[in-house]
């Protein structure tokens, strides 16, 4: 098999010199819309002359004519540099309406059920042709987001790989979920009442403590735990049928309603503040740098922002997101 030996001298530049050559008919406009001198734009000429072994434009009286050579590469030059621009032109963005793309997020389960209405009804109405997968907390993030198993880890992110690009999107805090009809729905909630209280956790990794016990713990109490849950959707659905606690993250004081918040509400639970001082939860996104100027990542990213954090502070975070880094 023959191999074809490579182009030598290939110059891009060539081939916008070419172009403005053959478009202009004249060394001293071509040099005029290419910023350059006539006598700069005269050596290319004749570098071009030599590389294709044509004289390309040649004296007529007191103009230049092309040859019947610069005639036949005269659309193919122009094309050429058209999608050498599109090639080297920074992204200007993306018609989401024209994304053909499925999306795929790794979240906990209540990110998840409070993500997916959000973003289900942004791509209806914006890009029609997206599609979202939502997996479980299975994976080690950094690797998946790096390998491209993810586009997207969204949730409390602790640990990422140095490459990783974190943005904190909301920060909660915790409330105590009751149903209606349970007892520390009535009347004063104290830290002995809620650590009187049987709860119901939740913990991928089976765990029974977490901030609260260590709250409890200062003022000498403790609270016991019936059932440690692997998501707050099954605890929430526990604590809707049955005098349990559950621990659901809610807005701060001041702050609109978080969708984090609306399958507790839609259980019909009471969320109660907590008379302790908890570390509040930041909910975060991550991915991949190589994802940072992608136009339909970008979308995804505002999508998710829009759908997770109060407006004003969604808006000026998506205008970073274009700004150039």
């Amino acid at each position: 098999m023959q191999v074809s030996s490579p182009i030598p001298n290939l110059d891009a530049n060539l081939a916008v010199a070419l172009d403005a050559l053959l478009t202009e008919q004249s060394v001293t406009r071509a040099a005029a819309r290419l910023h350059t001198s006539p006598a700069a734009m005269s050596r290319t000429l004749a570098r071009l002359r030599r590389v294709l072994q044509d004289p390309l434009l040649v004296r007529a009286g007191q103009t230049m004519v092309p040859t019947p050579r610069a005639e036949t590469l005269r659309d193919e030059a122009a094309a050429v540099v058209r999608r050498l621009e599109a090639l080297l032109t920074p992204s200007g963005g993306i018609d989401p309406g024209a994304l053909r793309r499925t999306f795929t997020v790794q979240a906990s389960d209540l990110v998840g059920a409070a993500l997916a209405p959000g973003l289900l009804g942004l791509a209806r109405r914006q890009a029609p042709g997206v599609t979202l997968r939502v997996l479980a907390e299975e994976w080690e993030a950094g690797p998946a987001l790096r390998e491209g198993r993810i586009d997207l880890e969204i949730g409390s992110i602790d640990h990422v790989d140095p490459e990783t690009r974190v943005e904190e999107l909301v920060t909660l805090r915790m409330a105590a979920a009751v149903r209606a009809g349970h007892p520390l729905a009535e009347g004063l909630l104290t830290p002995a009442r809620l650590a009187a209280a049987e709860h119901v956790a939740v913990s991928r990794r089976g765990r029974f403590t977490g901030p609260l016990d260590a709250a409890l713990a200062e003022r000498g109490l403790s609270r016991r735990v019936g059932a440690v849950l692997p998501g707050h959707l099954a605890a929430m659905a526990l604590a809707a049928v049955g005098d349990v606690v559950c621990l659901v993250p809610t807005s701060l004081p001041g702050e609109p309603a978080s969708p984090l918040s609306s399958a507790a509400h839609a259980l019909g639970l009471r969320l109660l503040d907590i008379p302790l001082p908890l570390p509040p939860l930041t909910i975060g996104m991550a991915w991949h740098p190589r994802h940072s100027a992608d136009g339909a990542h970008q979308w995804l990213r505002g999508a998710v922002r829009r759908v997770l954090r109060p407006a004003g502070a969604a808006e000026e975070a998506h205008r970073n997101d274009q700004s150039p880094k």
